[in-house]
């Protein structure tokens, strides 16, 4: 405020973040000061000096950013609006603490939702049949019927299996994309356990120590010109990592660079600090992040992973069999991975360990018969869906409502990269959700909390709407008063719609045992 108001100050620019929250803190500020001095605005989402200096000289009036200022105060008095009236509202219903939010009422029933899954599973047996044709196994479709499937293996045994059809296919995976700030704490919980609060908290204290570039992050690509940047930390961490060691590794920068793709902040990725960092000093934790990150640089920009899939298709007893197998042609980014994960002491079973196992067939031909083939029945049981963990969460989270958001909104799915973690942990400490291990499973307040609260609340639909609202209003196209109408009205409904509940009814969230 002293700064703003000095008399040799003369305009004020905002170098916020290129966004709408960045709008909305400048804003905030400038007006609680009291400010009337002409403000500029800096829009850059590269922190290359290049792309500062470049920034300074194209300065915009700050008014050009009101229309993106409406949307973001939109979008805090609507989240504040109905959040506070809902909380307050359920809370006095039944006489408990019950936060609603547009955020966290969504992810909790996801958690709810699987939850039911697991529970009302039935589980149910089935068999397929397998043929031995020189040392590969060829299996039926499923059989849900064990008489049947014996049946199918008896005549098979006394039939002849003639190969139909034999496809070979080269197939490209190519390598992972750079880190934003979902997608690392995902990684994170998967292979080293840490919980998405953790991940953030790690990420920031490295990026506090300039070793990380800034972790609240939604994009995995750096900007255009970030290319001479990131093939010198590419080089430096080909010194650093022992697993990198002896290796020739030669980048291909231009998957990693899109500045179309880049909002407020870049993908997160070391910094040119690392040169005079000793990694061996750093707490553990804080090395696990920053090695997950770096690895990550490397493999994006490494070559493609190629191999050959071969699918056998063999008819025996007028059923079909199939038989696959792949060879790797050339291992490119999952040799890096690899080597990362063997160097991680006690690396976790990944759910693809299995695929990537060398499965070569045998030289088959199409119409090669085989008399009389060995055959087998093996039985298997549906499984049910798994329990959400933080990894599965925030993918949900991610993903939520984006089939009904507009492609130009500025957010999509629940919450910002900066909010989930703190939103998961917001549940567990009001008692709605509890960590058993990796999984985060709903108490029973969060079960009875969704299965009371209107599904407006408990949809992220709701998130949907109201980004897709705010795009408009943000471009100019929607009038934020008519938005913010729509939001009191909505607010007035819900209270009018729960003027009392019966007394048994109120009695839902009574604590089990008495607190002494």
């Amino acid at each position: 405020k002293e700064l703003m108001h000095r008399a040799d100050v003369s305009e004020v620019v905002n170098a916020c973040d290129a966004g709408r929250e960045g709008e909305l803190i400048f804003r905030f500020v400038y007006e609680m000061a009291g400010c009337k001095k002409p403000m500029r605005r800096l829009w850059i989402s590269s922190m290359e000096d290049s792309a500062i200096k470049e920034g300074f000289s194209r300065l915009k009036n700050g008014e050009e950013y009101d229309a993106l200022f409406a949307s973001a105060l939109c979008r805090a008095k609507a989240d504040w609006l109905i959040g506070i009236n809902a909380t307050r509202l359920f809370s006095v219903l039944y006489n408990h603490t019950l936060n609603v939010g547009r955020v966290q009422t969504p992810t909790l029933k996801m958690l709810v939702d699987r939850d039911a899954a697991i529970t009302t599973f039935k589980k149910e047996k089935y068999y397929h049949v397998r043929l031995v044709l020189s040392g590969a196994g060829a299996a039926s479709e499923r059989i849900s019927d064990k008489a049947e499937a014996d049946a199918l293996k008896t005549t098979c045994e006394a039939s002849r299996s003639v190969c139909t059809s034999l496809v070979k296919e080269k197939k490209t995976a190519a390598p992972p994309k750079l880190f934003d700030l979902t997608s690392l704490q995902r990684e994170a919980n998967s292979l080293l356990g840490y919980t998405a609060k953790q991940t953030l908290d790690l990420a920031q204290a490295l990026y506090e120590k300039r070793l990380l570039t800034y972790p609240r992050t939604d994009s995995a690509f750096l900007t255009d010109d970030m290319g001479d940047t990131a093939a010198g930390i590419i080089k430096l961490l080909c010194g650093k990592f022992s697993f990198m060691a002896g290796k020739d590794f030669t980048p291909e920068l231009g998957k990693v660079l899109n500045s179309k793709k880049v909002s407020d902040h870049h993908a997160i990725i070391p910094t040119m600090e690392l040169a005079k960092t000793d990694l061996a000093a750093l707490p553990e934790s804080e090395r696990n992040i920053l090695t997950l990150a770096g690895t990550r640089l490397l493999m994006a920009t490494a070559a493609p992973h190629t191999f050959e899939a071969v699918t056998a298709i063999f008819e025996c007893a007028g059923q079909s069999f199939t038989a696959r197998g792949k060879t790797v042609l050339f291992d490119g980014w999952k040799e890096i991975d690899r080597k990362y994960r063997t160097a991680l002491k006690n690396k976790p079973e990944t759910d693809d360990a299995d695929s990537d196992i060398e499965n070569t067939l045998p030289q088959f031909t199409e119409g090669q018969t085989f008399e009389n083939p060995a055959a087998t029945v093996t039985e298997h049981d549906t499984t049910p869906p798994k329990p959400h963990n933080e990894a599965s969460l925030l993918s949900a989270m991610e993903r939520a409502g984006s089939e009904d958001t507009d492609p130009d909104a500025e957010r999509k799915g629940l919450g910002t990269p900066a909010t989930r973690a703190a939103v998961i942990e917001k549940l567990v400490k009001g008692g709605f959700v509890e960590r058993k291990g990796k999984q985060l499973l709903p108490t029973k307040d969060g079960i009875n909390l969704v299965c009371v609260l209107p599904d407006t609340l408990t949809s992220p639909q709701l998130t949907a709407e109201w980004e897709n609202n705010l795009t408009q209003i943000a471009k100019g196209k929607t009038d934020p008063a008519a938005f913010m109408e729509g939001i009191e009205d909505m607010a007035r409904e819900l209270v009018k719609t729960y003027p009392f509940l019966s007394d048994d009814k109120a009695q839902m969230f009574k604590p089990e045992r008495e607190a002494l």
